[in-house]
């Protein structure tokens, strides 16, 4: 048992070198500190990754909920047509020398179209006296006009113009004044 005692002793106390290797260098860098240090980076990783996630989620919440709003688009778009046809046949019906007639019920129905597309999200481009404005407008054709005032200045509107949800989507082909 004194044998292992020796052996286990430290170097110095039996008067033995403590020898280096050459190619190990002495680090005066504490383990506490190291762990420290790389605690730091981890934790750093982690609330990358956790900001990164939520904002991923985030995102994709967002999209859904853009997703479902413009859901009916396609549908809202072909029906736009028939609201051009339901808008000329009152347009024609309301004139004092027209033939034509818009009985009360077709009024009810082009009522209750509107109001249906209304509470989906469609809106009509408001364009009554309005300045051209090539993002929001089509221009078909340019017309003279004595009235230096309507210059550049929508004069006729051929088809409305929709918004569904506050996104443009048909613009309205209109006739814009020239001199």
């Amino acid at each position: 048992m004194k044998d292992n005692i020796e052996e286990m002793q430290d170097p110095i106390d039996q008067g033995q070198e403590n020898t280096i290797p050459e190619n190990e260098a002495v680090t005066d860098t504490d383990p506490l500190e190291e762990l420290q240090a790389e605690y730091q980076e981890l934790k750093d990783k982690y609330l990358r990754l956790f900001a990164e996630f939520d904002n991923f989620k985030k995102r994709t919440l967002k999209e859904k909920i853009e997703m479902s709003k413009m859901a009916g688009q396609d549908v809202i778009k072909s029906l736009l047509p028939v609201l051009d046809d339901f808008d000329r046949a009152k347009m024609i019906a309301e004139q004092p020398d027209s033939n034509e007639t818009f009985s009360e019920g077709v009024k009810l129905v082009y009522q209750k179209i509107h109001s249906v597309l209304q509470s989906n999200g469609l809106k009509v481009m408001e364009i009554e006296d309005s300045q051209f404005d090539p993002e929001l407008h089509d221009a078909i054709t340019e017309i003279p006009v004595e009235d230096e005032n309507m210059k550049g200045k929508i004069v006729d509107v051929i088809e409305n113009g929709y918004y569904l949800n506050d996104k443009i989507i048909r613009h309205a082909k209109v006739v814009t004044g020239k001199k």
